[in-house]
This record gives C-alpha cells, sequence and structure tokens, in this order.
C-alpha cells in the first residue's frame, strides 16, 4: 500500500512540474508576441506620419519615428523600468500595501548592474522578467510615437529626442507607477481602473504633446495674420490611412500586454487571467469590445466627416474611449462609447486648432482629449467595481476617475510644456526659418524620399554649410 502511495504521489509531482513548466512557456511566449504586435504600433505611425508630411519633409519626419523608438529602449532599461517599481506610493518612493513597490524592491529587481542584474539580462532561472520587460518599454516607445506626429515638419531632431525620452522613460511611467499598478496611490486610495491605459499612456502623451506644441509654434503658413487658419495637407492620404490601420493592428498586441497571465510568480493567479489590478479578464471579452469599439468609432466619425483620415482616427478612437474598461464592458456599451468618441473627434481637434494650436495629426485630441474621455466615461458606467481583488478593496467612482483623469492631464502637460520651454530658450526645440521653408529633408536628411516620383518645391534660399541638428 506504501508504495502505491508513493508511487502515486510521484506521478503528481511529476504533473504538476510539467504543468509548471507548461505555464512558463506559456507565459514567456505570451508576452514575447505582444512585442513585435506593438512594433507593429511603431510601423504605422511611421507611415501614418510620413503621409501626413509633404513632400519636402516626408524623411525626415520618419527618422525622428525610428530615433524615437531607439533611444526608448535603452533609456527605458537603465532607468525607467527602476521608475515603474520605485514611484507607485507617490514621491516618497515607499514600500505599498502589496510590498511590491518602493525603492528597496526596484533597487532589487530593476537596475542593470549589482544584484538586480540577475532580472536584467540572461537568466535561465528566470523566464518571465526580459519579456514582461519588453511589453513595458513597447507602451513607453509608443507614448513617443503619439507625440511625435504633432511636431512634424518644424522640431529639432535633437530636441525632440529629448523629449521623447522625457515622456517615453520618466512622465507616462510616473503615471503608470501611480495609476497602473497594485500599490499604486491612485488605485488604493481613489479606485482609479484603467484597464487599458487610455488615461496613463494616452492622455498623457497627448497633452506632453500639448505642451510641447504651445512652445514650438505653428507651421509657417498655417495661420493668417487675422487667426484663421490654412489646411496643410500630407503629400499621401492613401499611406496615412494604412498606417492608422496598421495602428490598430497592433493594438491587439498593446492590450494582449494589458493582461497579466497565470502561472508565475508575478501573476495574480495560477489558474486564470487578470488586469493588472488583479481584476477578472478574459481575451473573449476583449475580443468582443476591441471590434465593436473600432466599428463604432469608424461609424461615428463617418457620419460627422466622410473623411478618410478622421474615419481611421476615429478608429483609434473608438479603442482609446474604451480602453480603461474594455475588460468590463459589455460589448453593447463599447460600441455606443466609441461612436460618441468618434462624433465628437473632430470637432474638438478643430477647437483646438481655433486657439492657434498646430497638431499636424490631431494627436492632442485622439489620444489626449479621447484619452480622458475614456477614464471618465468609466466613472460612469463602471462605478462599484472593485478596483483591487482584494478584502476591503476601493471601488471605482466618477470622482476617482476624474482624479485619475486630472493627475494623468498634469503628468502629462506640465514635462512637455516645461522641457520644451527650456529647450526653446537655448535654441534646440524649432528648426530655422529657412530650412522649415526649403524643407527638412534638403538639409537634414541624405536621401531623397522621392528621387523620380514627387516633384517638391523648393524655395531659393542660401542654406547653411553647418547643419543643424
Amino acid at each position: 500500500m506504501e508504495d502505491k502511495i508513493a508511487e502515486l504521489m510521484a506521478k503528481v509531482a511529476e504533473l504538476e512540474a510539467s504543468a509548471g513548466v507548461t505555464n512558463t512557456m506559456f507565459a514567456e511566449t505570451y508576452y514575447y508576441l505582444t512585442i513585435p504586435l506593438m512594433i507593429i504600433i511603431h510601423a504605422g505611425f511611421l507611415a501614418y506620419e510620413m503621409g501626413s508630411s509633404r513632400a519636402k519633409n516626408v524623411l525626415s519626419s520618419g527618422v525622428k519615428n525610428i530615433l524615437a523608438f531607439a533611444f526608448m529602449i535603452p533609456t527605458f532599461y537603465f532607468f525607467g523600468w527602476w521608475v515603474y517599481w520605485g514611484f507607485p506610493t507617490g514621491l516618497t518612493l515607499s514600500e505599498g500595501p502589496m510590498g511590491i513597490s518602493g525603492s528597496e524592491y526596484a533597487n532589487a529587481i530593476a537596475w542593470g548592474w549589482g544584484e538586480s542584474a540577475q532580472y536584467m539580462g540572461p537568466n535561465i532561472a528566470d523566464n518571465a522578467s526580459g519579456v514582461f520587460f519588453g511589453a513595458f518599454a513597447l507602451f513607453a516607445a509608443t507614448t513617443a510615437s503619439i507625440m511625435s506626429g504633432a511636431v512634424i515638419e518644424r522640431i529639432q531632431t535633437v530636441g525632440f529626442v529629448i523629449l521623447a525620452v522625457v515622456l517615453g522613460s520618466f512622465a507616462w511611467v510616473v503615471a503608470a507607477a501611480w495609476g497602473w499598478h497594485a500599490d499604486g496611490w491612485l488605485v488604493t486610495k481613489f479606485g482609479v481602473h484603467d484597464f487599458g491605459a487610455a488615461g496613463l499612456v494616452h492622455a498623457v502623451a497627448g497633452f506632453f504633446a500639448l505642451g510641447v506644441l504651445i512652445n514650438l509654434g505653428p507651421r509657417i503658413g498655417k495661420f493668417n495674420a487675422d487667426g484663421s487658419s490654412n489646411h496643410i495637407a500630407g503629400h499621401n492620404m492613401p499611406l496615412t490611412v494604412t498606417g492608422l490601420m496598421l495602428i490598430i493592428v497592433g493594438f491587439w498586441g498593446f492590450l494582449m500586454a494589458c493582461v497579466i497571465v497565470p502561472g508565475e510568480a508575478w501573476s495574480w493567479y495560477g489558474d486564470k487571467m487578470s488586469t493588472i489590478y488583479g481584476t477578472p479578464i478574459t481575451l473573449s471579452a476583449l475580443s468582443f469590445n476591441i471590434l465593436m469599439a473600432v466599428a463604432g468609432g469608424v461609424i461615428g466619425a463617418w457620419i460627422w466627416t466622410k473623411d478618410p483620415f478622421w474615419m481611421m482616427s476615429g478608429a483609434l478612437a473608438g479603442i482609446i474611449s474604451t480602453a480603461s474598461g474594455l475588460d468590463i464592458y459589455f460589448p453593447a456599451l463599447a460600441f455606443i462609447i466609441a461612436f460618441s468618441a468618434g462624433v465628437i473627434l473632430q470637432p474638438c481637434a478643430n477647437w483646438l486648432e481655433r486657439r492657434g494650436i498646430d497638431d499636424a495629426v490631431g494627436a492632442v485630441t485622439v489620444h489626449g482629449t479621447i484619452g480622458l474621455y475614456g477614464v471618465v466615461m468609466l466613472g460612469v458606467f463602471a462605478a462599484g467595481y472593485p478596483a483591487l481583488d482584494i478584502a476591503d478593496a476601493p471601488t471605482v467612482t466618477l470622482f476617482g476617475q476624474i482624479v485619475g483623469a486630472v493627475v494623468f492631464f498634469l503628468l502629462g502637460f506640465v514635462p512637455g510644456y516645461v522641457v520644451s520651454f527650456i529647450l526653446k530658450k537655448m535654441n534646440m526645440l524649432r528648426v530655422p526659418e529657412h530650412a522649415e521653408i526649403a524643407g527638412m529633408d534638403t538639409i537634414k536628411v541624405p536621401a531623397q524620399g522621392y528621387p523620380e516620383g514627387i516633384a517638391v518645391s523648393y524655395t531659393h534660399l542660401t542654406l547653411p554649410t553647418t547643419p543643424y541638428v
């Protein structure tokens, strides 16, 4: 009898070990695959912004996107990842109730040197840290791409890179630590819920861009002396619309990466998926709601504008407006919220333009305004939902979501305005007037976008022998 029990226990242990390996491989593969999907977002932004640029600026706009991606990865590695784990409880860097935050915890897991280096490099015993880091690094890169479209055709490359690093490796990371972490003070004190990062990614990036635009100023020829505006068309609408569709494709990876898979040390559960707050979620729910949100946003924008640019922007607005509650909403509600976002999209952009803000691609409206709209709508439709899956958890409230929206706005706008103001005073923000008129590609990019295609009209100017940076 004892022999049979021992044999049975051995088989159970073998099955448990096999299940553990399976869970680990699933988790590792899951996040690994979100990374190339999110890179598609950046391919989309690249096409979107190059198409929205005039032919004389097309390559310089693309170079800016490429550099944003390249600089974001190492800066997020060297300090951005530490910020996420160090700041959840606020500027005190103290440990939160879950015990997975604060400077001591961040020092233990998030530096690329010392004892924590075991989590920040090759380690056969650690299957998860790299792929989880990779997903977050791509979130960071997304914020920089959001900002980059708004400032095309007039920003200096070095100034833009500095702004991208501040946004992607610090500002949004603080927002994520406060509102996208189980120890985040916005979550534990106000019950903030922002599953798909409508506020902490999109709104932060959108209003960071607004702060930059105020100091950067409009493109030459955008506004007349009487304050009226002129439409500056990009050189390739089909490329722009295709880029927007690619962003939609990439968003499936973005939202996949917002899900915590089971079975690992950092998982909430061993047998089911959850949000970053530990609340339940399924990929089935995401599929229903993402598809309905995309459709609702497109239809709402189409009814209002009939413009293919705003229709595809409406698809983005549809996802962003519902992102906070994609894990909670019923599909019909997701469609209604997304539809309303599509309807208000262009009027909001026009309102901003009438105030002298030249946002070349509508990034402030699509990501900033609609992002905050999505955060607040969750407070309207999901009040009473538990913010964390713990005993005596705070619940979602309209007041709490408004508090979160205000904080996300400030975390975006203030650093965007301050850093761009400093760059402006140092003559590192905007290209010289003659360069902008002639086209940034002419003096900055050692290649031609369309050597045998689209003719570019150049103004006869004497260009400097030393190019700006």
